[in-house]
């Protein structure tokens, strides 16, 4: 058992090891770079760095085919923290080396960390508009609004996993269950008298639905391209009885809308939203050009932040390098739309952002120590 123990160890501790794992993380991150052409950004993140196993698809089979991310930088950290538990000493002559290889470690953890807790969403604001919550360019969710009462609307927000997965959905605060009859990660809809084809039979049987066509299209893996999912679902009643089928997609902005069970329901397929116990409302928004060129030289959102408690109420000025830090969220000035009219603003929650600049400050540290110390030795030996 010992000796099993020892190899084990030796295993871990062996620099051989390290150099072999520093060689499949190059070989990752340029598979990765080349791959990003096809699938951006997001995508590649998933594919190749917070998974275990790259995957390639084999006739609708996932065969791992290398080591992911997960699994490469969880090695070196054991290989890393198991060599100095066994092999190195605390010395002051290695005070360096300790500090620095402290700080890799934090640089791991803290991104282990960033793939489990980060999120990421975005707020676009127009000039003079006022929002509360911000959306997320990756994911989507069903919102079914009760709009009876005309000063406030009572939502139930289903995830649009549960739309994937075809679940009979059932909320307590609903009269009535959701089943999905299609479902179209990303789909284009468009009138079927514009496409021709007024004959055919349409998707749904309800508002805009009983006039539409769904077209799929490709998922797209583009940086500044997004999927519009869509889908056919159907309410029903007590005893099974059907109120009819919807087409919902994010292509239509505007809800539809129906009565039922003395009340008034919103039907919307959205982008998924963050509801925030504060809004942003756009003052101002700059996009400055350096004179006689089109070339950017400056974006700046002038916002005024208001609590809804009253605690706070504040004008700030967000631009490049300056975002604003608030309620644990970082406000980053992302882009513009709308002939300068539209602020687009990214909103990052990462509790674990400030492990990154630990890391890096540690081992610049460590290695100015190592390096003085080596330097010292080298100058008293000369003098000597």
């Amino acid at each position: 058992m010992r000796d099993t123990w020892n190899s084990f160890v030796k295993f871990f501790i062996s620099l051989r090891v390290t150099v072999v794992l520093l060689a499949l993380s190059i070989i990752l991150i340029f598979a990765a770079t080349l791959d990003q052409v096809n699938l951006g950004i997001w995508a590649v993140q998933e594919k190749y760095f917070r998974t275990f196993f790259v995957l390639w698809d084999v006739k609708g089979f996932p065969l791992p085919v290398f080591p992911g991310g997960y699994f490469i930088g969880g090695l070196l950290l054991i290989n890393l923290v198991a060599s100095h538990v066994y092999r190195f000493k605390l010395t002051w002559k290695k005070s360096g080396i300790l500090l620095t290889h402290a700080g890799l470690i934090i640089l791991l953890v803290g991104e282990l960390l960033t793939g489990l807790w980060q999120e990421e969403f975005q707020l676009r604001l127009d000039q003079g508009q006022t929002r509360n919550y911000s959306e997320s360019y990756r994911f989507n969710e069903l919102a079914v609004v009760d709009a009876t009462d005309p000063n406030w609307d009572q939502v139930v927000a289903i995830p649009e996993e549960r739309l994937q997965q075809r679940d009979e959905i059932q909320h307590e605060r609903l009269p009535f269950r959701i089943v999905t009859r299609a479902y179209y990660p990303n789909a284009a809809v468009q009138m079927r008298e514009e496409l021709g084809n007024a004959s055919a039979p349409p998707p749904a049987t309800r508002d805009i639905g009983a006039r539409l066509a769904i077209i799929p299209i490709p998922l797209t893996y583009k940086q500044n391209e997004r999927n519009l999912p869509a889908a056919v679902i159907e309410l029903l009643g007590p005893s099974n009885v059907s109120l009819g089928t919807w087409v919902v997609s994010t292509m239509l902005v505007q809800p539809q809308t129906f009565d039922y069970a003395g009340r008034t329901w919103r039907l919307a397929m959205r982008f998924e939203r963050a509801y925030k116990p504060y809004s942003l409302t756009l003052l101002k928004f700059s996009h400055d050009r350096y004179v006689g060129t089109e070339i950017p030289k400056n974006f700046a959102s002038k916002v005024r932040l208001h609590s809804q408690d009253g605690s706070t109420d504040r004008e700030v000025l967000i631009y490049m390098n300056n975002p604003l830090r608030f309620d644990g969220l970082t406000f980053y000035q992302a882009g513009f739309d709308n002939n300068d009219t539209t602020t687009v603003l990214q909103v990052v929650r990462n509790p674990s952002w400030i492990l990154p600049y630990i890391a890096c400050a540690m081992m610049g540290i460590g290695l100015l120590i190592q390096f003085g110390i080596h330097l010292f030795a080298f100058i008293n030996k000369r003098r000597a």
